[in-house]
């Protein structure tokens, strides 16, 4: 194909690109936005929309996205959805994009202010079908057929996202410690908006230092990453959770299920979108959901004296939620402050505060 200005591009350099994948795939198209390509984990994404959330969610630390539907970017961007800074992606690829060049609210302003390749015009229906078959597996962004994408195993990306200080932030209602694996904005402002205090805290934050806080509730966030890397924290959040009312989200749902004796395993190509249903199955509802994750928690393993499931993923019976039978932990791989995606779940949250309210109403009384 060559480079080529694109007129309709507002007279801007288009350059041929190519998605190399570590199985041999070779995928051309056209690159946008950040020209040096980067390593990372192939994913796909199936939703229509969110695409800022999603480009800036820590959770694709590492990865690179697929956009399962055809026409990306249609949408202004605003800074006031961004997840996070910086953007930990590795990169984007798409059918086709709409690129508003020359505006500052526009997706290639928004690319090049963060570093993100983006390769367009790629065959993306067949790229998918690829993943599919092959499972999760590593590529890399170039401009040259040939490169050989380089291995991500053994990066730390908890550690390169999580916040590295303790941070607090007021309200009227009750405290909530927010230990952070990778969290999503849309997560934090989802607590301040029911109005509890929140202090967010590093992922490896001292059990002792976290009690200091004497907050009245837990959160284990969402995050990226193998779950097992976390060995060493799962004897603390047993602990947090025994001696707290506690939410796992994403991540946090898979770490409470590991420090309680469950294992994980890691799904063929992970869910990812704002279209995934999970039946309540304790009412039989059934809720569109978004997810972003690779591993999955085995229902086998889990020690059904102390949880019962409470969500299931509907396509593949997955386990999407667990709840402890006589303490206050519950756990959802989903995100229910559904940012993007539907409001369905928000409940969550309201249930996770209505949780620490009765406590502390019954701890009272015992004063």
């Amino acid at each position: 194909m060559g480079s080529f200005v694109d007129e309709g591009n507002g007279g801007n350099e288009v350059t041929t690109g190519y998605v190399i994948l570590e199985t041999g795939e070779v995928f051309p198209g056209e690159l946008v936005g950040e020209r040096q390509g980067q390593s990372g984990e192939i994913v796909f994404n199936t939703s229509m929309i969110g695409l800022q959330e999603i480009l800036s969610d820590p959770t694709y630390a590492g990865q690179i996205v697929v956009f399962s539907y055809p026409l990306i970017g249609k949408e202004r961007i605003d800074n006031v959805f961004e997840e996070d800074k910086p953007c930990y992606i590795r990169g984007i690829v798409v059918s086709e994009s709409c690129i508003h060049d020359g505006e500052s609210d526009s997706l290639q302003t928004f690319l090049l202010k963060n570093g993100i390749p983006c390769l367009t015009n790629v065959d993306t229906r067949e790229l998918v079908k690829t993943i599919r078959k092959r499972g999760t597996v590593g590529a890399v962004i170039s401009n040259t057929p040939d490169t050989k994408p380089t291995p991500t195993k053994g990066e730390n990306f908890i550690q390169m996202v999580s916040t590295k200080s303790v941070r607090f932030y007021a309200g009227k209602g009750p405290h909530v410690v927010l230990v952070d694996f990778g969290y999503k904005k849309s997560i934090f402002r989802s607590l301040l908006k029911i109005g509890c205090k929140v202090t967010v805290v590093p992922f490896d934050h001292p059990l002792e230092e976290i009690q200091l806080l004497q907050s009245d509730g837990i959160v284990l966030s969402n995050g990226p990453s193998n779950p097992t890397i976390l060995t060493s924290q799962l004897q603390k959040i047993k602990t947090l959770s025994q001696l707290y009312p506690t939410l796992g989200i994403g991540l946090g749902h898979q770490l409470i299920a590991l420090a309680y004796g469950a294992k994980v395993e890691k799904l063929q190509y992970g869910h990812r979108g704002t279209n995934h249903p999970v039946k309540d199955l304790r009412t039989g509802k059934v809720f569109i959901t978004s997810q972003n994750h690779s591993y999955m928690v085995s229902e086998h393993t889990i020690d059904f004296n102390q949880f019962e499931v409470t969500f299931q993923h509907v396509n593949d019976q997955t386990v999407e939620g667990i709840k402890h039978k006589t303490l206050p932990i519950q756990t959802v791989q989903f995100h229910p402050e559904m940012e993007p995606g539907s409001k369905d779940t928000q409940f969550i949250f309201h249930q996770f505060f209505e949780t620490i309210d009765c406590i502390g109403v019954v701890n009272n009384a015992i004063k």
